[in-house]
């Protein structure tokens, strides 16, 4: 039966990475022709669409991009709910650190935000995913934010950065507790030896207020690469200001399986993804 069903899992995985490929865009068309230029890939649903949007961050340890299994099929699978997703090329250590990726997140959730009647999508109805490092990039989205830019030249400076909620899968989040630190992302993002107050500063589990939007949280206990201590922190750092969030954390599997699709129990966890962005009113 678990055969079977690891199987059947696996076919499904193969039937959603089809489709049409997604439309390629500069964040900043000044940019174009540097082949670090950050990009959003827009994946447009085909059938059924609703007005949510993700934008989603693949993981990398700020290094590099987990572009298919944290990205394209991520994307594919937002679709198969309807939901447009948008997967982020940031730029990446040690050649770029801080704020520059934060920039690049911002950007994006901002670019949706200012076209989204043009992407049919609701401009407060604007997610971002991210996985490992990309989770400590959502993570900084979703508690270093802004309103917008008074009076702008450029009209996408003038809208919120703001995600109206957060999906952070085995994330990145604390640079301050030394047992739990992802210390090849800490390094990358902000360099060798950064300042005490930036790595404080960049330990979203110290930065959550009552603005942090609602956030859904998955980590396993034996991740042995971002320890699921990453996403505790964060969940209660939530619940003290009060924001909704739910998190799972499973007592079996590695760091970095993405949508779980090789393993029979983890395959399961984007099924409470789905009720959550229900119960959140996202679907």
């Amino acid at each position: 039966m678990r055969a079977l069903i690891l199987f059947l899992t696996a076919a499904t995985a193969f039937a959603q990475r089809g489709g049409p490929a997604p439309k390629v865009e500069l964040l900043w068309s000044s940019m174009a022709g540097d082949p670090d230029a950050p990009t959003i890939s827009i994946y447009t649903p085909t059938a059924r669409p609703i007005p949510t949007a993700v934008v989603v961050c693949p993981g990398g340890g700020y290094r590099g991009l987990a572009i298919d299994h944290e990205g394209d099929q991520v994307a594919r699978w937002l679709n198969s709910l309807g939901i447009t997703a948008f997967v982020l090329k940031y730029r990446l250590g040690p050649k770029y650190h801080h704020p520059t990726q934060l920039g690049d997140v911002q950007r994006a959730i901002r670019t949706v935000r200012q076209r989204a009647a043009e992407f049919g999508i609701q401009p407060n109805r604007i997610g971002v995913w991210g996985f490992s490092a990309g989770g400590h990039l959502a993570s900084s989205a979703a508690t270093h934010f802004d309103s917008g830019k008074p009076n702008p030249a450029d009209a996408i400076d003038g809208v919120s950065s703001r995600p109206d909620f957060a999906i952070l899968i085995y994330p990145a989040i604390t640079f301050t507790e030394e047992p739990y630190v992802h210390k090849g992302s800490r390094t990358a993002l902000l360099g060798d030896n950064p300042d005490p107050a930036l790595v404080k500063l960049m330990s979203n589990e110290l930065q959550v207020t009552s603005q942090t939007p609602p956030t859904f949280l998955i980590h396993t206990s034996e991740d042995k690469v971002v320890p699921p201590e990453n996403s505790v922190l964060f969940y209660l750092a939530l619940r003290k200001a009060g924001v909704p969030a739910e998190m799972h954390i499973y007592e079996k599997g590695p760091h970095g399986f993405g949508l779980g699709w090789a393993d029979a129990i983890l395959s399961s966890w984007p099924a409470r993804l789905q009720d959550w962005l229900r119960v959140r009113g996202a679907l």
